[in-house]
């Protein structure tokens, strides 16, 4: 397997990074649904919960670092904030460590890269039917189509109703569909035009609170949901269309351009259990609407030209290209008027106002008493970024390869928020900022199937206005965002890679160190400052392939030493030398499948993760864990076969989310799916 993107300059083996890739047979066989439950394949990859200026949306931390703005769809960044489905995913890139020189801005920690099915000239297609535990329904289908000598299209649909295991009041449904034509197919010039369409609508996560005292989640009934079905929703949609055109001027050279226009919105008011006032202490949780209206459009036009050629001796394999981005973001709240009179603690008349709840007992179909509507006061943001690369991967000899790159990205950015609704009282703030970003590794193969490499990589990202959300500190801070310079990144890194088993099996290793300087940190209340330094040490292993015809396996192990050496004044000195927030130190995955013949597979699989911290203090964590999934697959005939999937085998109760303040993400409890994969 290798990275999907032009701007990869070499195979896997002779890229000096560490890019982990999950192909669309492993996100099927082990039921992964969303991206986020696909991304738990890879070690070093944690969650954020959500809120504390990022909404309800897919928020991975890769080495210990937000890449939550760091999603690409072929290619493409995908700004919009969202929870992504699997059904269109064909495979999944994680490149680690500092990669601004693939997408630009953001990009500390790494990048995803996400890419999707594309029609093929063949005729084939497949209908999968699940059922499960929990009201499990979800039906897929994928059907490819040859509509010419040189021309096919495929749709993929897929419908999707369940509750959340163990947590019966969190359900929800959603429905995708996604149609794409391709033109030109096997010919110099190949044009593809893609449109997705995804509607999501649940019962958000309330969590479970912390316990003060002890710093971790209170001891309660795992099914404890402290929200108000009557009042808490949230609407995700997400519609995209893209059209990306090649042609090959020769065997050497390829020109790429995607043109991709796209629009993501969500709505919700959650409960957030808060205890602001110390009601948990006092067997009480008040539930705290957390709310949001937001949409994203983005406009992207990205060229491409990757090619060969040699001189004085020397090969080169290059790749140069220019972006263009436009995102505009609205955001606004919700006004919410709670009954049973002001302030957070709880007591009599909050509590007969369903406004509080009792900590162990909750009800979640007492009525909502109060009302809500939009506040008046939105904020938006329209930034522009446009974008120059050059990558080239130098072959000196058979045993010896240079790898250099360098970026320029011009980012100019402006949020302006109403200050009272009804009126044309607005505030403004605008950032412009331009960088360069870097890359350079050197690898010596010993042997043709292995590689050692020694990387160097930058990254860097305008503070303050740099994501999709839109409203990033600019609520809180907009007369000091003005003069943020960009946060920096830089990583150095030692690694090899050896290729098993005729290229069956390939086993990766890696040291790293990355330091993020200019990092944005809290003084007090309303002030942000560039004062910050986060230290992140670590080594990983990988390994992904076949040791045998019958036995398989894909996982990994990652070590990280992440350290805050700077947290500002808000935090106090305390925070420094303290461990970054929503990082476990040690993570590991395992899948390993053995087949004893040709229609029938087993597969059993182990995610495990430390503890992870909820704030920078360190004072609030969940615990680490070790799961086990199982699934058999049995190929009935040519055309049905039979998957099983058991997840959570041992019913561990666990968070995989540790949010700042008041509460943590429960895990899903066990759970089962059977599903038919009916072949026409």
């Amino acid at each position: 397997l290798n990275p999907v993107s032009p701007k990869f300059t070499a195979d896997l083996l002779d890229t000096p990074r560490t890019v982990s890739i999950i192909p669309q047979q492993m996100i099927q066989s082990t039921a992964a649904n969303t991206l986020s439950d696909a991304l738990r394949l890879v070690p070093g990859i944690t969650f954020g919960a959500g809120e504390g200026g990022s909404p309800l949306a897919d928020i991975p931390y890769i080495r210990g670092f937000d890449a939550g703005s760091d999603i690409l769809i072929d290619g493409v960044r995908d700004i919009g904030a969202q929870t992504r489905e699997s059904f269109d995913i064909d495979q999944i890139d994680v490149i680690k460590g500092p990669s601004s020189i693939y997408t630009g801005r953001g990009a500390a920690g790494g990048s995803i890269n996400i890419t999707t099915k594309s029609p093929e000239l063949r005729n084939v297609s497949q209908i999968s039917q699940g059922i499960g535990t929990d009201s499990y329904y979800r039906t897929t289908y994928d059907g490819n189509y040859v509509l010419g000598r040189h021309t096919a299209a495929r749709i993929d649909v897929m419908g999707n109703r369940a509750s959340t295991p163990g947590r019966n009041d969190i359900k929800g449904h959603r429905y995708g569909v996604a149609p794409s034509i391709s033109f030109g197919v096997g010919t110099p010039d190949r044009l593809t035009v893609k449109l997705y369409h995804m509607y999501d609508r649940e019962v958000p996560d309330s969590g479970i609170p912390y316990n003060y005292q002890t710093g971790t989640p209170e001891r309660v009934n795992r099914n404890n949901f402290y929200g108000l079905l009557g009042r808490d929703f949230r609407k995700t949609q997400a519609d995209i269309g893209s059209i990306h055109f090649e042609h090959d001027f020769n065997d050497a050279w390829t020109l790429h351009e995607t043109t991709r226009y796209g629009r993501s919105s969500y709505n919700y008011i959650w409960t957030s259990p808060d205890d602001a006032n110390g009601n948990v202490a006092h067997g009480f949780v008040y539930r705290y609407p957390k709310t949001r209206i937001g949409a994203t459009n983005e406009f992207v036009q990205q060229v491409d030209l990757s090619g060969a050629f040699d001189t004085v001796g020397l090969h080169h394999s290059v790749a140069v290209g220019l972006e263009y981005e436009h995102d505009m973001t609205r955001v606004e709240r919700y006004a919410v008027t709670a009954p049973g009179g002001s302030g957070l603690t709880c007591n009599p008349s909050l509590l007969a106002a369903y406004t509080c709840t009792p900590l162990q007992n909750p009800d979640a179909n007492q009525p909502w008493l109060g009302s809500y509507a939009p506040s008046g006061l939105p904020t938006w943001t329209r930034t522009t970024t446009k974008s120059f690369y050059a990558m080239d991967t130098i072959t000196v000899s058979d045993q010896w390869t240079a790898n250099l790159g360098t970026r320029y990205d011009n980012y100019h950015t402006g949020a302006d928020t109403r200050l009272k609704a009804g009126t044309s009282e607005w505030s403004s703030v605008r950032n412009i900022a331009s960088f360069w970003s870097w890359q350079a590794g050197l690898v010596y193969k010993p042997v043709e199937n292995a590689s050692i490499y020694a990387s160097w990589a930058t990254s860097s990202s305008p503070s303050g206005l740099a994501n999709g959300e839109g409203d990033q500190h600019v609520s809180t801070s907009l007369t000091s965002a003005n003069d943020l310079a960009p946060q920096k990144m830089r990583n150095i890194e030692l690694g090899a890679k050896w290729d098993l088993f005729d290229d069956a099996l390939n086993l990766s290793a890696a040291l790293f160190h990355a330091r993020m300087s200019n990092a944005l940190v809290q003084i007090d209340a309303s002030t942000y400052a560039l004062a910050g330094v986060k230290d992140v040490r670590g080594f990983e292993l990988g390994w992904t392939g076949k040791i045998s015809k019958q036995w398989s396996m894909f996982g990994g192990y990652t070590h990280l030493d992440p350290m805050l050496h700077s947290s500002g004044a808000l935090a106090a000195s305390d925070g420094n030398g303290k461990m970054f927030p929503n990082v476990a130190r040690n993570s590991g995955t395992l899948w390993t499948y053995y087949a004893p013949d040709d229609s029938l597979r087993f597969g059993l699989g182990v995610y495990a993760n430390s503890k992870q911290y909820g704030n920078v203090l360190n004072t609030l964590r969940i615990q680490g864990y070790a799961r086990i999934d199982a699934m058999a697959d049995y190929k009935v005939s040519r055309r049905l076969d039979l998957q099983l999937n058991l997840l959570n085998l041992a019913n561990r109760r666990y968070y995989t989310q540790a949010y700042a303040i008041a509460f943590a993400q429960e895990a899903p409890a066990r759970a089962a799916m059977l599903t038919a994969n009916l072949h026409l």
